[in-house]
């Protein structure tokens, strides 16, 4: 019946840590009415043709609910419906991550030209590196004028309308010959959005494998240029990340301090935030409202970006935004893009806080907006943080209850800092890891990414229990996003931890080089540090020539977005096996759903699996692991020989 409240969890049934336990009971105290949890439990369970993928409502002759026996009214079959909305989802999970990365482009563009003083080049020796990837002359030159040139070579990856973008170079060429042996390999990144949605309107393409292929296309886009882009471009503005040790949960937020949450995906104005909290000018006002100083700490993947790069605490993961609410203790959330809860300013509503947003394309009806003006960048940081200040004395002492709970963690695992740790300042190389996998101490890699979902079992959980059984046997695992904050906070980011929790191969491993069993490797975006640290590892050589061949896989355990939905197609569309804890919405088609699951391998050399137990994803992920090391015979065991006297003497020692 509509608007039944339906049975809800308890707060220990939907999430593993004490944290998130106590604020989801603490908010019914404080008159809360709901949260992501609560509303997931509201719904019920979902609308079973939504869940299926074919409910098309591309037209306006419809909406038509599609079945095997009832095409549309166009005559689209639930192949063609499964295929063309999964498309969709890509394209949009491709715009935001690319979006991301052109923002940053154009960033780069304005220091270059000496329009925006509040911003440098960081990491020269990085801008001049990816100058030379992307065939630019940089030898001899300025930086600025480097970076310029560097910046228009990535604009032009957005509007490139015929051949190929260049970024796809750094795939390995046996990857490459398959793009281009499927016709995957996209032009310009706006030009394949545009194609995904044209080919995906009413009356245009019907074939379900093709719609698939557009899907790889896109995502190829997004992974191997929009991501990439932002991610270097990152880098070289605010710094390569190097290893940092910082805090994780709710207990990094400060009783005596102005709380202020970054929430978000873009790190601009985050980055300029940092050195507005330390300003005298800040520090003083905070001081005169009674509180000890500015406490900055992030949400989701903006807190990642600056917890790389300046080790700034991170308070939670997506479905903790609400919660640190809760705590009674943050004067403000300040919001960008990409999964920000519409709920935030009716959560803020039951304390002092106020919600800001600093993006125009990402407003909020009850939130305050400061658009952001990178022009003037440290002027709209210190506007946002007077706001947090002045807001101070409003808090409500009955309603302040931060939890303790908060861990140490190392992040900051570039693939510039991994060169550096793994072959010396002399000599950067990808062996010791090759050696380590040839040799059997690494059995293979794991890429654990992704969100976490208020749909299924309890947060974290799925990923926390993945991720401890990979380095218990051996498997050494790459994390961004939200997965790697859910590591974080529950210890498994140190190197300490490898001593306790790692297989005896990963152990002697990380013992000898100093990292965590688990390399926390960025945000979301930073996927494309992980396609890049699977393609050294191809180019040191001796495990294959292709990413398909190697003994690693992926895994997004509770994703619940758009983009993770592009990041698993180019994984896939890369070679490389994904696991997902939630199948895509396609199981009203079988054929789709085959040909994801089973088909793809002979196209692309890799397929998707949809596991939702994390004991059967451990079998599976093991198996193809083992597989992959049996193919390329690294797992033959040396033949045990008696030697008698004779055997002896011949050996020469």
């Amino acid at each position: 019946m509509a608007g039944k409240r339906r049975n809800r969890r308890l707060p220990d049934e939907l999430a593993v840590d004490q944290a998130s336990i106590a604020m989801l009971e603490k908010a019914s105290a404080d008159g809360v009415t709901g949260n992501a949890f609560s509303r997931a439990d509201d719904q019920g369970n979902a609308c079973k043709v939504g869940l299926a993928g074919v409910c098309c409502r591309i037209c306006h002759m419809g909406p038509c609910t599609i079945s095997d026996r009832r095409p549309g009214i166009c005559g689209a079959t639930t192949d063609t419906v499964a295929a063309r909305n999964l498309l969709r989802e890509v394209a949009a999970g491709a715009a935001a991550h690319s979006g991301h990365g052109r923002d940053l482009a154009l960033l780069l563009k304005a220091v270059s030209e000496g329009r925006i003083g509040n911003y440098q080049i960081r990491d020269e020796a990085r801008l001049r590196a990816a100058a030379r990837t992307w065939g630019l002359e940089e030898a001899g030159r300025d930086a600025l004028p480097v970076a310029g040139d560097l910046a228009d070579a990535f604009l032009q990856e957005f509007t490139l309308q015929e051949g190929k973008l260049k970024s796809l170079s750094l795939a390995p060429e046996p990857r490459q010959a398959i793009w281009d042996s499927l016709e995957i390999a996209p032009a310009g990144i706006d030009v394949t959005v545009v194609e995904a949605l044209h080919r995906s309107n009413m009356g245009t393409d019907h074939d379900y494998k093709n719609l698939v292929r557009g899907a790889l296309k896109t995502a190829v886009a997004d992974g191997w240029a929009g991501s990439m882009i932002a991610t270097t471009v990152a880098d070289i503005l605010f710094g390569t990340p190097k290893p940092i040790r910082a805090r994780a949960n709710l207990g990094v937020l400060e009783e005596e301090q102005v709380n202020v949450l970054v929430h978000g995906h873009e790190p601009a104005l985050t980055e300029i935030l940092i050195a507005a909290s330390r300003d005298p000018e800040i520090v003083e006002a905070a001081r005169n409202v009674g509180a000890e100083g500015v406490n900055l700490a992030g949400i989701c993947c903006t807190a990642n970006e600056v917890l790389m790069r300046h080790g700034v605490p991170v308070a939670g993961n997506f479905l903790q935004q609400e919660l640190a609410i809760i705590t009674g203790a943050v004067e403000v959330m300040i919001t960008d893009v990409q999964c920000c809860m519409a709920s935030l300013p009716e959560v803020a509503r039951c304390y002092h806080t106020k919600i800001v947003t600093s993006n125009p394309i990402a407003k909020n009806v009850d939130a305050e907006p400061v658009d952001f003006d990178p022009s003037r960048a440290l002027e709209c940081a210190k506007e946002i943080l007077h706001k947090a200040i002045a807001n101070f004395p409003n808090r409500d002492p009955n309603k302040v209850a931060i939890p303790e709970q908060q861990s140490s963690l190392v992040a900051g695992f570039s693939n510039e800092t991994l060169f550096g740790i793994l072959g010396g300042t002399y000599r950067r190389s990808f062996r010791p890891l090759n050696d380590a996998i040839i040799s059997g101490r690494i059995r293979g890699i794991c890429g654990i990414v992704g969100c976490t979902n208020a749909r299924g079992g309890r947060m974290d959980d799925y990923i926390i229990r993945l991720s401890r059984e990979m380095i218990a046997r051996d498997i050494i695992v790459l994390q961004t996003g939200c997965a790697a904050v859910a590591c974080g906070k529950a210890g498994l980011l140190t190197p300490e931890s490898a001593l306790e929790l790692a297989g005896p191969g990963l152990r002697e491993v990380c013992e000898a080089v100093g990292i965590p069993p688990i390399l926390h490797m960025g945000s979301c975006v930073d996927n494309s540090r992980i396609l890049m640290a699977a393609t050294y590892v191809v180019e040191e050589g001796g495990l294959g020539n292709d990413l398909s061949q190697l003994p690693a896989i992926g895994a997004a355990p509770e994703w619940m977005s758009e983009k993770a939905v592009a990041i698993g197609h180019y994984f896939v569309a890369s070679g490389v096996d994904v696991v997902l804890g939630r199948p895509f919405h396609t199981s009203g088609s079988e054929s789709v759903t085959q040909y994801l699951c089973e088909g793809l391998e002979a196209d692309v050399g890799a397929r998707f699996h949809f596991i939702s137990d994390p004991e059967q994803a451990v079998e599976v992920i093991c198996a193809h692991i083992e597989k992959k090391r049996d193919a390329l015979g690294i797992n033959k065991k040396a033949e045990r020989k008696l030697f008698d006297m004779k055997d002896r003497r011949e050996l020469h020692v």
